[in-house]
């Protein structure tokens, strides 16, 4: 498979699509302080995965891997953009109070210590809740589980071109 064929463009565009979206998530975390919930790092997850598929997959089609196999991973990460555009509609229904989320909450603790320790660093813990929107575009109205919704469909979208699209063939004599 040429390095320039539609597979192999999806391949790198979806890893820069991941490696983009991570590096924005952490970027709110750790620079703006939006902590993020459960369900913020599960949608995580596909990113993470799509990275090492992404990069492995070229590596193997550089390496002369049948076309079948990077084909596979396009559909492996098309399934994992679905499943995620999936958690992120749904974090996005539970910010929207459409459903239910899920009960359990996160946050930091500090390392433990004495009781008494404890008891004071308790009150400094900061729970973070799925149901309570931290930050919101002012323009669209959209949660980051919102854009994630997007961007998860728009890695979908870029897979299944890379499943479908032909790279130009030379035209045939007459």
């Amino acid at each position: 498979m040429p390095f320039g064929s539609p597979a192999l463009a999806a391949l790198l565009a979806l890893t820069v699509i991941a490696a983009s979206a991570i590096c924005g998530a952490l970027f709110f975390q750790f620079v703006v302080k939006i902590a993020p919930c459960p369900l913020c790092y599960m949608q995580r997850w596909a990113y993470y995965f799509v990275i090492p598929c992404g990069v492995s997959g070229m590596a193997a089609a550089r390496a002369g891997a049948p076309p079948r196999l990077i084909l596979a991973l396009l559909f492996v990460i098309l399934l994992a953009a679905l499943a995620n555009a999936g958690l992120g509609a749904y974090h996005s229904g539970v910010e929207w109070g459409f459903w239910p989320g899920p009960a359990e909450c996160s946050g930091g603790l500090p390392p433990l210590g004495s009781v008494t320790d404890l008891w004071n660093d308790l009150d400094r813990v900061k729970v973070v809740r799925c149901d309570e929107v931290q930050w919101r575009d002012p323009v669209l109205g959209l949660s980051l589980a919102g854009y994630n919704v997007l961007l998860s469909l728009m890695m979908a979208a870029v897979a299944v071109w890379g499943l479908v699209a032909r790279a130009p063939r030379a035209a045939s004599p007459a």
